[in-house]
């Protein structure tokens, strides 16, 4: 297994670690719920250093990351981030990323864990456009900043003006006296915060000082537990989960991502499921009756028909109920349709909702 340059941290923290897309990564520390809030409602900070960095450059990097992803990269300007998928040639969806534009001539993408390996084939196999392509995976260490405190204690540690960064835009600057740190006003929860990338030999003096910085606000290290459950109130794809190599972007709700402006890969085939329509649509769902859905439990009609099948699903520590996203026919897609989640064979009571589960 392999470890982030915080693990020997995180086991001496007392976190309950387990293997995650090939790492020794904590899952928790005090306890999922308690983590969890901590982040809806003050500050709490996540090592995912586990996520993979590709650096492009070359006069043809936009063109080359036009055509591998959903989104219109000729969109972003300097400073600015995008949310985009890698599709594949099948209709489905090699990976989620995000792109950075770091200058006309140079971008960084930033991938899921899991898909390194073959998001660097996948991107590498189509790279007809002589583009210089760096896999950074291994150099940097990430830490996500996450909850409505986080621009607090991260601004005792920057002279950037951190109020003044947009939702979804990055500067690379100086923070807790270390340079050429990317300071991304990013996250996967729906929290707020920022995501700081930093080199491995300077990670845990970053994480030390941004400790330092919260502690008045009660600052808190949060493992991958409660990463999947504050994604999850929010209605945010996990990989692997509600999205795959099978799921087509339009499918999964991911139609504002994919723009018909341009050729990428597969383009043709996704615009005629945008065209034509879909047979399944991923949907938010609550439970009505007692009982929490689990990734692939089958969804059924009050008649026992299967319909479809959840994708995630937990307890809700916001709403103290259950919730869960699912693919179904697209006739029970609506919200407060009733559907039916089938659990120890018995079909218990949930209806469609709209998402996010919890709103700020």
């Amino acid at each position: 297994m392999q470890t982030t340059a915080l693990t020997d941290l995180h086991i001496a923290l007392g976190a309950k670690m387990v293997p995650f897309a090939g790492y020794n990564m904590p899952v928790s520390y005090s306890g999922l719920n308690e983590e969890h809030l901590t982040v809806r409602n003050s500050v709490g900070v996540f090592d995912v250093s586990h996520m993979g960095e590709f650096r492009l450059k070359g006069d043809k990097a936009l063109d080359l990351i036009q055509y591998v992803t959903s989104n219109d990269a000729s969109k972003l300007t300097d400073g600015k981030v995008q949310y985009s998928c890698l599709p594949n040639d099948k209709g489905g969806i090699v990976d989620d990323l995000l792109v950075y534009r770091v200058s006309e001539k140079e971008y960084f993408l930033v991938v899921n864990a899991s898909n390194i390996e073959k998001d660097w084939n996948w991107i590498s196999k189509h790279n007809t456009f002589g583009v210089d392509m760096q896999n950074e995976s291994n150099d940097w260490s990430l830490l996500a900043v996450q909850g409505p405190k986080a621009i607090l204690a991260l601004q005792k540690l920057t002279a950037v003006n951190l109020s003044a960064m947009e939702y979804y835009t990055f500067c690379i600057g100086e923070m807790a006296g270390l340079s050429n740190i990317i300071i991304s006003n990013t996250g996967y929860t729906g929290a707020g915060g920022f995501e700081i990338y930093v080199k491995n030999k300077d990670a845990k003096a970053m994480w030390d000082a941004i400790f330092a910085a919260g502690a008045e606000f009660g600052i808190k290290p949060i493992g991958l537990g409660a990463r999947d459950t504050l994604r999850l109130e929010m209605g945010f794809c996990l990989y692997g989960n509600d999205i795959d190599d099978t799921t087509s972007p339009i499918e999964a709700g991911l139609g504002w991502i994919t723009k018909f402006t341009k050729n990428f890969i597969n383009s043709q085939a996704i615009e005629a499921h945008k065209t034509n329509g879909v047979s399944k649509k991923l949907v938010g769902f609550e439970m009505v009756d007692r009982g929490i859905p689990r990734h692939d439990y089958i969804i059924t009609d009050a008649n026992g028909t299967t319909i479809g099948k959840v994708t995630s699903g937990t307890q809700s520590p916001s709403l103290n109920k259950a919730i869960g996203l699912g693919y179904v026919s697209l006739p029970f897609a609506k919200p407060d349709t009733e559907i039916f989640i089938s659990i120890r064979d018995k079909g218990i009571r949930a209806k469609v909702v709209k998402f996010p589960f919890i709103t700020k």
